[in-house]
């Protein structure tokens, strides 16, 4: 019999909301890179906006990976991983 441990004991919420903000950053530039290709956009404004939302993403991965290692509760499920 396997023993489960609560949610909270799992991820922290700190940990959730920037997972959230990733996943979504990255989304966003997704969905923004395809329509780039379909459309065939061109031009300074286009790649500076695309340059700019990858940033967004590479930014809110950066600050998740960070809190996992400097955070207590995270450091400790990685741990047990």
């Amino acid at each position: 019999m396997s023993m489960q441990l609560p949610a909270e004991t799992i991820v922290c919420s700190e940990y959730q909301r920037l997972l959230e903000a990733c996943v979504s950053a990255r989304e966003i530039w997704k969905k923004h890179r395809a329509e780039i290709y379909r459309y065939r956009l061109v031009g300074k404004k286009t790649g500076d906006e695309l340059l700019r939302l990858q940033a967004n993403y590479a930014r809110a991965y950066y600050v998740l990976q960070r809190h996992a290692q400097q955070c207590l509760r995270c450091r400790s499920v990685l741990r047990i991983a």
